[in-house]
């Protein structure tokens, strides 16, 4: 497959992701933490039974077969993990401190600036052309997800370090991605979010030592709610997730931060067709601005972009 092939894999994960936001609004009545710890560890064991049926028909990619690979294979997953549960849980305490949610996307999405600024400071060249697309990007996303101007408060310090830790997500799978099996490095990475996020869970939404478990009981009564979880558990982790490792091993981190910040469109435009939410000029605007400038990004680029 070639390197657009991928992208298009990146183009995939941002629809999946931006869908999710519908389903997302409906899970949160488990409670962020609940949602988001039940939610990873359902994808770690649906990653799980994927690569076992794998290894049983001999289809497993990059399956370990030493120590020193089975140690690498946990070393990013861990990475992975601690890179996505930072910044998962540092968006939630951002927009839970009181910055908005259109506000919160912007900021989060600035990722599409932060990563190649890093990738430059580490050494890597940076085409002219690039900058450009990222430039026209943010201001797509700006016209797409800032409704007034755009005043900074506290809270947008946490959005703007949720968009470093997913900046810093999206580089270590750059490092490890050609590496790794892309599956089970994702049911790890799913595995280690569960694990760090269940404290908060229990304390937070639980209200540790009291263990208030009515919330998470109604959430499972409530059809819409299990809907959410699933779809969130199953395509937004379990495969987009994936779909994001797998597609990185072709694509320059830069390309793929682009790519991946179509999100932002998909989610307007699922809530335009689920919610029937309105689209303004200004949106339309904003979303024809980043569509244009990441099908430039993806012309005649290298890896060095």
């Amino acid at each position: 497959m070639a390197s657009f092939g991928y992208s298009l894999l990146l183009v995939l994960t941002a629809f999946i992701w931006g869908s999710g936001f519908v389903a997302q609004i409906e899970g949160n009545a488990f409670g962020p933490f609940a949602f988001s710890c039940i939610r990873c560890f359902i994808a770690t064991g649906f990653l799980a039974l994927v690569f076992k049926l794998l290894d049983f028909f001999g289809k497993s990619p990059r399956k370990p077969r030493s120590p020193a690979e089975t140690k690498l294979l946990w070393k990013a997953g861990f990475l992975y993990g601690l890179a996505l549960c930072t910044a998962m849980n540092l968006q939630q305490l951002g927009m839970f401190l009181g910055t908005p949610a259109g506000k919160a996307g912007f900021l989060t999405a600035c990722y599409i600036v932060l990563v190649p600024v890093v990738r430059l400071i580490l050494g890597h060249r940076i085409s002219a052309k690039t900058w450009i697309c990222v430039a026209m990007t943010t201001v797509g996303l700006y016209l797409l997800c800032i409704k007034e101007g755009l005043s900074l408060e506290l809270s947008d310090g946490v959005s703007l370090l949720c968009a470093l830790a997913f900046s810093f997500h999206i580089l270590v799978i750059d490092k490890f991605a050609n590496h790794v099996d892309p599956i089970r490095v994702s049911a790890i990475q799913f595995l280690t979010v569960g694990v760090l996020t269940a404290p908060l869970m229990i304390i937070f939404d639980l209200k540790f030592p009291e263990m208030d478990f009515s919330s998470v009981a109604a959430a499972f009564a409530n059809p819409r709610a299990v809907a959410g979880l699933c779809f969130a558990a199953f395509f937004s982790s379990g495969i987009a997730y994936t779909l994001q490792i797998v597609a990185q091993d072709k694509v320059s981190p830069t390309i793929a931060s682009l790519t991946m910040s179509l999100e932002s469109v998909f989610a307007v435009l699922a809530g335009w067709a689920i919610l029937k939410e309105q689209l303004s000029a200004r949106e339309l605007c904003g979303c024809a601005i980043m569509m244009f400038a990441i099908v430039a990004a993806q012309i005649k680029c290298s890896r060095c972009c």
